[in-house]
């Protein structure tokens, strides 16, 4: 059977969303109100305790890769574990549902329907509550850990970009903490990996002026990146890093000399002409 990992994330929120709203529909029900969640919760119980079989078999195809990471196996396995007490919990629950239902037809069993209905919807409740911890705890696995790049697809592009979004978040941590040597450093290793990339190779110009505090080394760097004039976001972007440089070098003329045909080229750009303004001769 081939592997489902790559499904995990749909089918569980499907299985979300049809066991919160299917237990939701049977204490409705129970409640006599809205005829129609009766029957609807059976459906939603039983379809979503299907789903809820289906993302534990995904999640067992996809721990491996997963677990394989420092320091998150423990936290896979608590995963694991509780979605194993769901699906259990939900087999009961269908179990009861489908119970229910033979009751409800049956003559001299028809009285019992009822009772075993609030027994689905007592231990729906506690598989609720699992469910809750099991996605809880999963989001923990894809946010806290980034257990998710690279399964879907197994394509080295997706491993590449959890690697540049570590070093930026952890090169702005180190900013926000003050260790502009660690930012500097973490931003360079980035520009070093992607050379091509026009937006990291400005946010090296950025880190050269702000963390390792160089703006000599910050202009010769702007003047190497190459932008499309076109472009409003890089041209802009490009012109307020040489004005940031040039006026940390004490030279506001050459700063406004930067920001003047962007000006020009973009006068829609009202917060650049603020700037702009902002440095005219007094």
């Amino acid at each position: 059977m081939p592997s489902l990992a790559p499904f995990h994330p749909q089918v569980v929120h499907f299985a979300i969303a049809l066991l919160l709203v299917g237990v939701a529909f049977r204490w409705i029900a129970l409640s006599g109100k809205l005829k129609f969640t009766g029957p609807a919760a059976t459906t939603l119980l039983v379809l979503g305790t299907i789903a809820a079989a289906v993302s534990v078999r995904s999640g067992d195809d996809a721990h491996g890769p997963v677990e394989r990471i420092p320091g998150v196996r423990a936290a896979v396995i608590e995963h694991e574990e509780l979605g194993e007490m769901t699906r259990n919990i939900f087999l009961g629950v269908a179990a009861l549902e489908l119970l229910a239902l033979a009751f409800a037809r049956g003559g001299g069993t028809a009285r019992y329907a009822k009772l075993v209905r609030v027994g689905s919807g007592v231990v729906g409740l506690v598989g609720a509550f699992y469910l809750y911890e099991a996605a809880e705890h999963g989001g923990e696995l894809v946010y806290n850990y980034a257990g998710g790049p690279g399964l879907r697809r197994g394509e080295p592009a997706d491993v590449e970009r959890l690697l540049v979004a570590g070093l930026y978040q952890q090169a702005m941590a180190d900013r926000g903490a003050g260790n502009g040597d660690g930012a500097a450093r973490l931003i360079g290793e980035l520009a070093v990996r992607n050379p091509a990339d026009t937006t990291i190779q400005l946010l090296r110009v950025e880190s050269l002026l702000l963390d390792a505090r160089d703006p000599a080394a910050a202009l010769q760097a702007v003047r190497a990146v190459g932008v499309d004039p076109s472009v409003a976001r890089l041209a802009t972007r490009k012109a307020s890093l040489t004005a940031d440089i040039f006026l940390a070098m004490g030279a506001p003329d050459s700063a406004r000399a930067a920001l003047a045909p962007v000006v020009e080229a973009f006068p829609q750009n009202t917060r650049l002409k603020a700037r702009l303004d902002s440095l005219a001769p007094r």
